[in-house]
């Protein structure tokens, strides 16, 4: 808006005041002095408005209107010094009126193409007079002459703005081509030459002249054809560009040698004459691109096309064309073979520290050993990445097999040197075996990667010989992937809710939000079957957004002062989008985000990064709470408590579970848990709580919240409405104190007691006890001898009786065998042995 050299009008109103006070013959009185050099004042703080205004402008009102004062305000004084000039001291109007034409003048030039700027210097000017005049005629032809002015002036502002369009398209037209046409130089895509009438360089570009190896100013004024080398293996191409350069006609595409010295560069050179406007002949301008790079292209073409370029191994076209030429031998014996597919284990993390070339060196080597371990037994390629496939023809048995896979894995895994750094890596093989395991290259492929999954699932650094059930259960994990988009597309999964509540006074504190599918076929699932689908297939995401939006519309239905929480997947924690997504759901349904508890496991810290930190700082802001569930039973480190904003401990079910029986350690843990919690200023929530004594324990302890089946376990929305509306508090209901896992079966056993033998039916067992048939009204206390089986008779006491059952504690405990069962022998006469879920729980 204001010119920087707009301070020329402080010297243009010095000089007028000096010029005016040679016309009147005497020195202006000092008021209009005053007023004058006020006026120059105010001009010559352009120097330091200007630059402001320039900076401020887009967000500075205040820059704008010191903008236009600097304008008119000098306009005004003159203007008004002038026509107080000529009142006071008789300076008369020709001279006024001169003065004002001048300075106008000035103004326009000053001004250029700022026509708002232009009206206001001639309005300031003229209306000063006007106004300082006072009379009828004079405010009469100012305001007409502002009528004409605005006319004018919107007249030239519509005209510099087209003026100011077509200039601005064209200069971007300009720029436009220069700029492609200087990248296009730049990028070495091509390059641009042109000649005199003699045939002289006068234009070529940098490139060319860097890769002849000479300045570019030796080039100019130097013959164009002394770019190609004229051997007499280029003849022929030298004399067509030769003929064309003498006969002043275009040419297109001519493919020439480079005069390079020591180097075979080819160019494709492209011309056509040049004229001046009276049609005299005045050069050739053309252009030019390398063709040496399509050349070599061309001859490494048959190589790329059948080896790996980094390793040299034969890649995964020539690997596909040789087992499809196996399988496709005229003989049946002919087309036996074995497949080895091969990934290396920990090779990301090679390329994460060391860097990508780093890991490319390392590739190498890996070939290196790979080809030396399988030698003359079969073919080795590589298909891209880290993974590497070995064929081997003919029959070979599985022990040989099996020896030549593990001699693969020991020699991969022997420490590399790479950049002067030892590297240990691993190696997976999967094997599939022509025909047993397919008779396509396709099944023999894809049942070789079944095998290979198989084997890194196993732990990684072993082999795994394919087998029908990995395909069942590929099949069987493709179809619960497929169920499961449905179950999210249709609507198919629920959220349950298992209360938590105060453990001081047994009060509802709020909810725990659990993942239920009701499989349409297989009825309901565990989530520990689901959900690691969902986390392999990337759905989690989706189902972790649909829980928290259901559990954030269930809130808004129930009491204020009653909480939920979520689990979070550590694949959703890493999601940038999640406080979006929780800030939405809280936004929809209303409710305090207080009101909102997102359990998240210590599985989140394996990657420990600034992105971890930073999402924590994002769901703080959007006000949820952050609950460490299962604590101590993963990534188990207090280092991460410091800095992580957790408002609650879970302490995992597994420290509950036996913490009240004798010799236990899981109390201490428990009391260390929740005195850490205090000092943090920390909840806790003791989860797993399924008996009284359990219940008190954890009271006694210090942990704040309670969770488990000793008050309900997880129920539909509706039901959860029940019992807040049946709170505030719930009553605690279970057994008195746990009770080992039992097994139920029906076994016949013999009791002694005095002497005295009595037959009974063994209906379930524990390590230390067991529920008996067919005695009636046995008194407590009682003891006998019980032979379980043959060989296993033990000593019991009676601790309770009904009708013709009875429940008996044995003086020592009975061993468990390898699966976890009781070992009583005799398995001939066992009917039937189950775990029975109902009495675990």
């Amino acid at each position: 808006m204001l010119p920087s050299h707009w301070w020329f009008i402080s010297v243009a109103l010095i000089a007028s005041l000096i010029v005016a006070s040679i016309i009147a013959g005497a020195l202006p009185p000092i008021n209009i002095a005053g007023i004058t050099l006020a006026g120059a004042a105010v001009a010559a703080m352009t120097r330091v408005v200007a630059p402001w205004e320039r900076s401020n402008s887009a967000k500075s009102t205040l820059a704008k209107v010191a903008g236009w004062a600097v304008i008119l305000i000098p306009y005004l004084t003159f203007s008004y010094s002038l026509v107080l000039w000529n009142q006071m001291a008789g300076l008369g109007w020709p001279w006024v009126i001169a003065g004002l034409i001048t300075f106008n003048t000035l103004a326009f030039s000053l001004l250029t193409e700022r026509p708002p700027q232009q009206v206001s210097c001639l309005i300031a000017s003229w209306g000063t007079v006007a106004v300082t005049l006072g009379t009828a005629e004079a405010i009469g032809g100012f305001l007409l002459g502002i009528f004409f002015i605005a006319l004018i002036g919107k007249y030239q502002a519509h005209v510099n703005r087209k003026r100011l369009a077509i200039t601005d398209i064209r200069e971007r037209e300009r720029n436009r081509a220069e700029d492609i046409l200087r990248d296009y130089e730049e990028t070495g895509q091509g390059w641009f030459w042109e000649t005199d009438r003699r045939g002289h360089l006068t234009y070529l570009s940098t490139s060319v002249a860097k890769t002849l190896k000479r300045a570019r100013s030796e080039l100019i004024q130097r013959p164009f054809t002394e770019l190609f080398d004229l051997g007499s293996d280029n003849q022929d191409g030298e004399r067509t560009l030769t003929f064309h350069l003498s006969s002043r006609s275009s040419f297109q595409e001519l493919g020439v040698k480079a005069h390079v010295l020591g180097e075979d560069r080819w160019w494709s050179v492209s011309g056509r004459p040049a004229y001046d406007g009276f049609g005299n002949f005045i050069g050739f301008r053309g252009s030019g691109t390398d063709l040496t790079e399509k050349k070599r292209s061309e001859e490494s073409v048959q190589r790329l096309a059948q080896f790996d370029s980094l390793t040299g191994l034969a890649n995964r076209f020539q690997m596909q064309q040789t087992l499809d030429k196996i399988l496709a031998a005229p003989i049946e014996t002919q087309r036996e073979c074995c497949v080895f597919l091969l990934d290396l284990d920990r090779f990301k993390q090679v390329n994460d520290t060391l860097g990508h070339p780093a890991g490319d060196a390392l590739l190498k080597q890996v070939a290196q050993r790979l080809e030396r371990t399988v030698g003359k037994d079969g073919r080795v390629g590589r298909l891209g990445g880290d993974e590497f496939k070995v064929i081997l023809p003919g029959r070979v048995a599985r022990e040989r097999l099996a020896q030549l896979a593990q001699e693969i894995i020991s020699s991969l895994s022997q420490p590399y040197s790479i950049e002067g750094q030892r590297v240990t890596i691993g190696a997976s093989i999967g094997i599939a075996i022509s025909p047993e395991n397919g008779e396509t290259s396709e099944s023999i492929i894809r049942n070789s990667d079944l095998a290979l999954y198989a084997a890194k699932d196993g732990g990684r650094g072993r082999y795994h010989f394919f087998s029908d059930d990995l395909h069942s259960a590929a099949e069987e994990r493709s179809r619960m992937e497929e169920d499961l988009r449905d179950a999210i597309a249709h609507g198919g999964l629920d959220l349950y809710y298992q209360p938590v509540l105060h453990a001081s006074d047994n009060t509802i504190a709020g909810f725990e939000a659990l993942l239920r599918w009701n499989h349409p076929v297989q009825g309901w699932l565990s989530p520990e079957k689901f959900i690691p689908v969902a986390e392999d297939t990337g759905l989690i995401n989706a189902i972790g957004e649909w829980a928290i939006r259901t559990a954030c519309a269930d809130l808004a239905k129930w009491p204020t002062n009653i909480r939920c929480a979520v689990n979070v997947s550590p694949l959703q924690f890493a999601n940038p989008q999640l406080p979006s997504i929780i800030t939405n759901a809280i936004a929809s349904s209303q409710i305090e985000p207080g009101r909102l508890e997102l359990e998240i496991t210590e599985s989140v810290f394996l990657n420990d990064d600034a992105g971890t930190e930073a999402m924590f700082t994002a769901l703080k802001r959007v006000g949820v709470r952050l609950a460490l569930d299962d604590f101590g039973t993963g990534y188990s480190s207090l280092g991460y408590l410091k800095k992580a904003p957790f408002d609650k401990i879970k302490i995992d079910q597994s420290f509950v579970r036996g913490a009240t029986q004798p010799g236990s350690r899981n109390g201490a843990i428990i009391a260390s848990i929740t005195s850490l919690a205090r000092d943090l200023g920390m909840d806790t929530t003791a989860e797993g709580v399924e008996t009284l004594d359990e219940l008190e324990l954890v009271r006694k302890l210090g942990c704040s919240h309670v969770q488990g089946y000793i008050f309900s376990k997880a129920v539909p929305f509706d039901a959860a409405a029940t019992i807040i509306a049946n709170g505030p508090t719930m009553k605690a209901s279970g057994f008195r104190s746990a009770r080992p896992a039992r097994q139920t079966m029906l076994r016949k056993v013999v009791l002694e007691h005095g002497g005295d033998f009595y037959k009974g039916t063994v209906r379930n067992i524990s390590q230390g006890g067991a529920m008996i048939e067919g005695l009636w009204n046995v008194p407590v206390g009682t003891a006998f001898n019980i032979a379980i089986s043959a060989t296993v008779v033990v000593k019991a006491r009676t601790i309770w009786s009904e009708n013709q059952k009875m429940g008996v504690k044995f003086e020592q405990q009975l061993a468990l065998d390898k699966n976890g069962q009781v070992a009583i022998g005799g398995d001939e006469e066992r009917r039937s042995i189950r775990t029975d879920e109902s009495d675990a729980a």
